[in-house]
Parts: C-alpha cells; structure tokens; sequence
C-alpha cells in the first residue's frame, strides 16, 4: 500500500496533537471524533482501543473510519471503530425521541426503539452525554419548566408544558434541582431563606451563601446586595454559628483547590450547564483541559465558546473547579473573578 509508505498531511479538522494525547490516553469520550490508522500494520482504530501503542511516527489521523479506508487502512478487529458511529447515531436518535416523547420513556422501550440492550444503551448514552437518559429527561423538563415561568405562564400551565403528567413530578424535580418549588423560582425565590457570610481567604474576601438544602453561592468581591439582585424576592440574612463548619471548608479550598470535598450544594442550570459542570468535577487536581477538550468531552465538539460561558456562569467556583480550563493554545482564557486567582490556584495545585 504507497498509501502507508509515507505520512500523509494531517486534515486541517484534526489537532494531531490533541488526538495523539487522546490516542494515548485510551480517552473513550474521542471515540467516533477521529480514527488513528498505523503505517506499520495497516489497521485504523478509535482512541479507546487497548492494542498496544505504535510509535507515533507510525501513526496518522483520520475524521472518520471511511477516510482511513480510502487510505488504504483496514479496521481493527479488536476495537472494531466503525461501530463508534452507529452508537452515536443511536444516542442522538435517542435524543430526539426523549425531547419529542409526551411521558417520560423507560430505559427498556428508549434501547428497544434504537435497537440496543438496554444496559449496553445506558453505557452508550452516559459516554456521549455525560448523563443517564433519566437524568437526561429530567432536566429537559426542568429546562422547559423554567422557559415556561419566565414566559409568565402559570404555575399550573407551565407544568403541563414542560411535558409532566402530574404536578408532583415537577416539584420533586424542582426540588431537587432548583433548591425551591417553581413558583418560588419564578418569584426571584421568594419563600426561600438564603443564609451567607463574606469570609476572609488567602485569595481576598469571599462570599459563601447557601439555603437550607445546601451552597448556592461562592464568589470574590461580592457582598449582601448582589446576592439579594440574583435572589430579590428571597429572604436573605447573615448565617448563624451553625454555618461555620460549612464557611471553613470552603475558605480552605483556596488554599488547598486540589482538595476533594463533598460538600452540600444546591445550583440550578441548564442540563448543557449542568453536562460541563459535572465534566469540570472531573478534571484531576493538578491537570488542565481546554475549553474545545471540555465540550468534546460532553458531546458538544461544536460549543467550544457556550462551554466558556457555562464555566463563566459557574455558581461555585473552587467547588466546581472551572479554574482548570484553559485556551487550546495554553493561554488562562478568562476567569469570573480575575486572572491573577486563577493563576494562583493553578499553581497551588501544581505545587500540591
């Protein structure tokens, strides 16, 4: 095969960097992004093949298994990367069924309509997504749910919009997710007793607020009156003793950003807010991503710039380790509340 003899120039879609990182890291989230193709044995495989690693002289990247084969390359029989695509197919159709769906479909009748088994499927559909196809519905509706109040519907009527079959539904969902029942989120939380304190760190003064159910607030350089224009109708008062314990573990995360710490949240957003945020938790103390490595990583390659506004948009930062992104050319990229905090907490990490 002339093809395999000699490196062929890289197409201008794919970072031969990047993917090579990927390639070595056996990275499952860059399957069906890209096929890497060995000169040396004439086979293609996706990112997450557990073959031996090639040289990587020896390899070349392609956009897809069909490219690779117009090459000369074969697939691997291990890894078997044209059925990548077919999975994600499968997930997207799946996508489509969940938004178009009247009442929530199960887990068996969503794998049956794509023609998966349903734990193969639930696999599949957390790999590309980030989330399980019930988590996925669940916040479709409460997005829905929140369009729906800000529109200025009723309570009532906004339920039934958001595509729930009983009102329950949607304040158990609500509950969980907004930290309040619809009608107070409409109502810029009214009903809702928001406790805070203004700390001292070793990054500056730092705002901590939380509800009863758990942080919905940390900030630098922020007091009383800008939590009460987020939360205008809620009832917010400075915290008691009882919230000390919670203040101090949070102070100590500038400190220590490496720190893993379960602490009580409650934050609402978008499930694509919701999808980067949980993909920043999972970035390793210490390591960095891109913003473009965060939005493949949930299956949005396209939203580099919405993935730099959901991690602007971060309500808890330190906890929600948004510092941990960066540019694609290793830049710091923008930070909420300056570069100079983000550059510190950088460095702490790398020093821990």
């Amino acid at each position: 095969m002339n093809q395999m003899t000699h490196p062929q120039a890289m197409p201008a879609a794919i970072d031969a960097d990047a993917a090579w990182d990927a390639f070595s890291r056996r990275d499952r989230d860059q399957d069906g992004r890209f096929v890497g193709a060995v000169l040396t044995t004439g086979i293609y495989c996706k990112p997450s093949c557990p073959a031996r690693h090639p040289k990587r002289e020896n390899v070349l990247f392609f956009p897809d298994g069909a490219a690779a084969r117009g090459a000369g390359f074969r697939a691997c029989l291990r890894c078997r990367p044209d059925e990548v695509g077919r999975d994600r197919q499968a997930v997207q159709k799946a996508l489509k069924l969940i938004a178009a769906a009247e009442e929530p479909l199960s887990l068996d009748e969503l794998a049956g309509a794509v023609g998966y088994a349903a734990h193969h499927f639930h696999r599949l559909f957390k790999r590309d997504t980030g989330v399980t196809p019930a988590a996925y519905a669940r916040k479709l509706r409460a997005d829905r749910l929140e369009v729906a109040l800000a529109e200025g519907n009723s309570v009532t009527e906004a339920i039934y919009d958001a595509g729930y079959n009983a009102p329950s539904r949607a304040y158990t969902d609500a509950s969980r997710r907004l930290g309040m029942t619809p009608s107070a989120w409409r109502n810029g939380g009214q009903g809702v007793t928001i406790r805070y304190t203004v700390a001292q760190s070793s990054l500056g003064p730092m705002l901590i607020a939380a509800t009863d159910k758990g942080l919905c607030r940390i900030s630098f350089d922020e007091d009383e009156a800008d939590l009460t224009q987020r939360f205008p109708h809620a009832d917010i008062c400075p915290a008691d003793e009882g919230f000390a314990d919670l203040a101090a573990a949070v102070v100590a995360l500038a400190d220590h950003p490496e720190r893993r710490m379960n602490l009580p949240v409650d934050v609402q957003g978008t499930a694509f807010q919701q999808a980067v945020w949980d993909a920043l938790r999972a970035i390793p103390p210490g390591e960095t991503r891109s913003y473009k490595q965060v939005a493949e990583s949930i299956g949005k390659p396209g939203a580099v710039r919405a993935t730099g506004t959901a991690c602007g948009d971060n309500p808890l930062p330190l906890l929600v380790p948004c510092h941990r992104v960066l540019r694609s050319d290793g830049g710091l990229g923008g930070y909420a509340y300056g570069l100079a905090r983000k550059e510190k907490l950088l460095e702490r990490e790398r020093q821990a």
